[in-house]
């Protein structure tokens, strides 16, 4: 039986996310929550902070709730700040650096098996 779901986002333990220096994942709503399409995930990035250019199987719809950064998705940079919305294309390779911390979006994806790839420099 499905029921609705209510918790504070603060109750909701955060992770490091290995690959972003100074960035904090946290799933706020998904599978757990009995949630059966999308997980709404919050990520928190300080001073210094962001992702390299990497790639997921998954789309990404972001809403930015504080900070600002630069987006860099496909071979576009795009000065992102409170109350942007950013939408990113399965495969299509994206990177975060925090130009004003804390750098704080909601991104929502499908529950679907999402691999990260990091994509390394070119020669």
């Amino acid at each position: 039986s499905e029921a609705a779901v209510v918790k504070k986002a603060a109750a909701v333990p955060g992770k490091t996310v290995a690959a972003g220096p100074e960035t904090e994942v946290q799933v706020l709503l998904g599978p757990d929550d009995g949630a059966p399409h999308f997980a709404m995930r919050r990520f928190v990035m300080g001073e210094g902070g962001g992702m390299p250019r990497h790639t997921n199987t998954v789309e990404h719809e972001q809403y930015v709730v504080r900070g600002r950064a630069r987006v860099t998705a496909g071979s576009t940079a795009h000065e992102v700040a409170a109350g942007d919305v950013l939408y990113i294309p399965a495969r299509m390779p994206h990177s975060y650096e925090v130009l004003e911390a804390p750098f704080e979006f909601l991104c929502l994806v499908p529950n679907l098996p999402d691999k990260l790839e990091i994509l390394g420099e070119s020669c």
